[in-house]
């Protein structure tokens, strides 16, 4: 018998700590997500690592014999891009320390990234995790933060886990300009809630029939139980059971897997 609870009609996934750990799959992915076809549930996954576009997440997961649509997944990247149009509905040149994931968010909706050279230009700061950051790209936020621009970020995740452990997140990156400017960004990604609500929007369930799934208590369940929605926080990833335990407000289900969930 699923430990799903009997009222849910969608699942709203994390990726990272949930599917896989660095590119190793956690479980049987075909098996998983034939059973929650099976079941009859909608399926959204919504992450706080924006370094990669929808697109390249659906090629991911064909690889590991899942087919998606990338109409279902939602980036930090996506969410931050969001909140920028909000600010700035007519685009305009922004700063961005990020990967693929985040320049393309941005350029769909209209914005020019500079490129350091270009950076006093810009009208607003935007970081995420970018493996090929520098201390120039780090002087150029700092400079223009401490100048008065808005600051966003992707994600305040100070880790990501991998087969090895945990490595440097985009958080960990975000807290040297928060070091050198006493300026917190605003974030678009979870424990904040606005991701969950994107990701309800495509999933189109209420609330209430949505089971969001993470690996982090302080992140993806925080998140989830901000927005209002049942959680599932599963132990393959950052948290512990005992740590699930003693969350409060309670969580609604704790189990070993995704496997182990839906089974």
């Amino acid at each position: 018998m699923t430990l799903i609870p009997p009222n849910i009609k969608g699942l709203i996934l994390v990726m990272d700590g949930v599917l896989w750990k660095g590119d190793a799959p956690i479980g049987d992915l075909p098996a998983i997500f034939a059973r929650i076809a099976g079941l009859g549930l909608k399926v959204v996954f919504a992450t706080n690592n924006g370094t990669r576009s929808p697109q390249q997440y659906v090629e991911r997961l064909a690889g590991y014999g899942v087919n998606i649509e990338a109409q279902q997944v939602v980036t930090s990247s996506l969410c931050v891009a969001h909140l920028l149009a909000q600010k700035f509905p007519q685009g305009g040149p922004l700063f961005a320390i990020g990967e693929q994931g985040l320049t393309e968010a941005l350029q769909a909706k209209g914005f020019q990234v500079l490129s350091i050279d270009e950076a006093p230009a810009a009208q607003a700061v935007v970081m995420g995790l970018d493996r090929q950051v520098s201390f120039e790209k780090m002087r150029e936020a700092t400079l223009l933060v401490r100048a008065g621009k808005p600051f966003y970020a992707t994600n305040p995740d100070k880790t990501f886990p991998t087969p090895r452990g945990e490595i440097p997140g985009a958080g960990a990156w975000i807290s040297v300009v928060v070091t050198a400017t006493q300026v917190e960004p605003i974030y678009a990604g979870k424990p904040y809630p606005f991701i969950i609500g994107l990701a309800l929007e495509r999933l189109g369930v209420p609330k209430e029939q949505a089971l969001v799934v993470g690996d982090r208590l302080d992140t993806d369940i925080a998140a989830g139980q901000t927005f209002g929605s049942p959680c599932a926080l599963v132990t393959s990833g950052v948290s512990t059971r005992e740590q699930a335990q003693a969350w409060l407000p309670k969580i609604d289900v704790i189990a070993e897997s995704l496997e182990a969930l839906v089974k």
